[in-house]
């Protein structure tokens, strides 16, 4: 009896396993695997004349492509395009477009960079001055450490340096790969500190552990002035909740010191074209700055923003595209814990998120993130090491 089923192919590598699983030559596989692994890539504000190619090009290699119905007669200024296609049609439509100048050559490119994590084996290192973490195998978890009187979750409970150096090494011992220190609450309304005020609560913390931990610790800071003494002190990163927007220092401190980089998307309100889209201009830009003052790739990691500038509903929409933010081929970090959208949903108080968390945690690692920012780390690690048993196939 014929057993008929869908398979998930969502890259090369799962393409070739399941080729591989039919009995198929592995000699075969350079030009079965691109055809097996189907992508919608989708283009923003294409002029009517490169749109027309693109449909014709991909209708004449067996794809297709959705353009406004203006494009045929060039009634409209521009359009967004979705293209629908294998690996093989793509790479077939941009090996042609690569002979072309302007915007067709600018779209080859374009495509090309977006598809890199779909047609090659990414072995990608995360380098945060001087600990090496290698992406993919296992998703890190980044234990959060508020030295705040007023963080929205545990303000004031840390505010002791003597009580902030214990946390961390719980928080080591429970799981936690990386050490994520924050001087200023980032929750609505919060009081906003002068940076003064931030190094005073975050510098000592960090010349602690620095010594007595061996584990990345990252900075929560959107200041130049505080993420250049926390680098200063022993910090390997900054979490910088605006992406390198807000200061224009900042990049370049970080490059000086040869840290890491984490770039949140924020916005200062809740109107979006396209959320997604936009959210991921936002990063695409805030990688551009750190790339211009001397960030290599193998030190930034981008963070879609959950809870900053979005109403519970866009925190919702995020969650179920998670997938979509590895268009920017570079490491993401989803921090979920506890916030609002959660209570939101489940309509209950802070102290009572963690199954909504671990419900977020586990999409957004089957999402192929890489690094979660959690409360509660004993929990979440288990949560991410059974996921990634799932998910990643690993067992340790």
């Amino acid at each position: 009896m014929v057993n008929a089923r869908l398979i998930n192919i969502e890259n090369i590598n799962s393409a070739n396993r399941e080729i591989l699983k039919t009995g198929a030559d592995k000699s075969s596989l350079q030009w079965l695997s691109p055809k097996a692994v189907h992508v919608c890539i989708k283009l923003e504000g294409i002029i009517p004349y490169a749109a027309n190619i693109l449909k014709q090009e991909m209708l004449g290699k067996g794809g297709d492509v959705a353009v406004h119905s203006g494009v045929v007669n060039c009634s409209v200024d521009a359009s967004d395009v979705i293209l629908m296609g294998t690996l093989n049609q793509y790479k077939r439509l941009t090996d042609k477009l690569l002979l072309q100048s302007g915007t067709l050559r600018e779209i080859a490119l374009e495509v090309t960079e977006v598809l890199k994590g779909r047609t090659t084996e990414m072995v990608n290192t995360l380098e945060l001055k001087g600990f090496n973490l290698p992406l993919g195998k296992k998703t890190y978890i980044m234990g959060i450490l508020n030295v705040t009187p007023d963080s929205f979750s545990d303000g004031g409970s840390y505010t002791d340096i003597g009580a902030a150096v214990k946390k961390a090494r719980e928080m080591i011992t429970e799981g936690a790969d990386i050490i994520d220190i924050g001087g200023e609450s980032t929750r609505p309304g919060h009081k906003p500190v002068d940076a003064q005020e931030e190094i005073k609560r975050v510098v000592p913390v960090i010349e602690i552990l620095s010594r007595e931990i061996t584990c990345p610790i990252s900075v929560d800071t959107m200041k130049a002035a505080v993420a250049d003494k926390a680098l200063q002190a022993g910090a390997h990163a900054v979490n910088d909740v605006w992406g390198l927007q807000r200061e224009p220092e900042m990049a370049n401190i970080i490059a000086k010191h040869g840290a890491g980089v984490i770039m949140m998307h924020n916005q200062d309100n809740k109107d979006y074209v396209d959320l997604v889209g936009d959210i991921i201009r936002f990063l695409r830009k805030s990688a551009d700055i750190a790339e211009k003052a001397g960030i290599p790739r193998n030190r930034m990691v981008v963070d879609p923003g959950i809870g900053f500038g979005k109403t519970p509903e866009h925190n919702m929409e995020v969650m179920r595209r998670i997938r979509e933010f590895s268009s920017i081929n570079l490491p993401i970090l989803l921090g979920t814990s506890r916030k609002s959208f959660i209570g939101y949903a489940l309509d209950l108080p802070v102290e009572e998120r963690l199954e909504g968390t671990a419900a977020t945690v586990v999409l957004g690692i089957s999402g192929r993130v890489d690094i979660i920012r959690v409360h509660d780390v004993k929990e979440m690690a288990r949560v991410a090491k059974m996921t990634d048993a799932i998910v990643r196939s690993v067992y340790s």
